[in-house]
C-alpha cells in the first residue's frame, strides 16, 4: 500500500521541515502517531554513520476497535530543509513488513511551500478498504492540524484509541 499527499503550506521551508524531519514533532499534528520514544542512534548506516532512531506507536480507531502498531523507525535520509526519509529497522533478527515515510519540502508559489508526504507499507495489518479509509481520514486530519500549527492556531491532534 502506498499513500501520497501533497499540501501547500503558507510557511517558510525551514519551519515546515522542522515539523517533518524529527518524529517526536509529529505528536504535535498527526493524531495517528500516538507515542514516540527516542532510542539509541542506529549505527547500521553507510560507513557506520549513526542515525536517529525512535520507537513509534501508531494507533487508529475502527469503530469500537483500535488498531495499533509499534515500529522502530530510523531516519535514513536527512537533507536539511528539503527531505527526510524514515524506515522501519527492527533489531530482533526477524523479518518485518517494510514501512517507509518520506517527507519532501519544495518551493511553491509566493511564501508557500509544497509538502509531499508518502507512506509505503508492505504488510497486511493496515490494509483493506476500511483501514485505508481510516488512514486517509487520519492523514486528512493531520494535514489540517499541520496548517493550523503553522498559522499560529495549533489544535491538539485527536488521538485514536483514547
Amino acid at each position: 500500500m502506498e499513500i501520497e499527499r501533497q499540501l501547500l503550506v503558507p510557511a517558510p521551508a525551514a519551519e515546515v521541515y522542522a515539523l517533518v524531519d524529527h518524529l517526536p514533532a509529529y505528536l504535535g499534528w498527526m493524531g495517528l502517531v500516538h507515542e514516540v520514544e527516542e532510542l539509541e542512534p542506529d549505527s547500521t548506516g553507510p560507513e557506520g554513520v549513526s542515525r536517529p532512531a525512535w520507537d513509534v506507536e501508531l494507533r487508529a480507531r475502527v469503530g469500537p476497535l483500535a488498531r495499533s502498531k509499534r515500529l522502530r523507525m530510523v531516519r535514513t535520509v536527512h537533507e536539511p530543509v528539503r527531505s527526510a526519509v524514515f524506515e522501519r529497522r527492527e533489531l530482533d533478527g526477524r523479518s518485518h513488513a517494510p514501512w517507509v515515510l518520506t517527507a519532501l519540502v519544495e518551493p511553491a508559489t509566493g511564501s508557500q511551500v509544497e509538502l509531499t508526504m508518502r507512506l509505503s507499507y508492505g504488510g497486511s495489518l493496515w490494509t483493506g478498504a476500511v483501514l485505508q479509509r481510516v488512514l486517509d481520514d487520519e492523514i486528512r486530519a493531520g494535514s489540517e492540524n499541520l496548517l493550523a500549527l503553522v498559522s499560529g492556531t495549533p489544535q491538539e491532534p485527536r488521538r485514536s484509541g483514547r
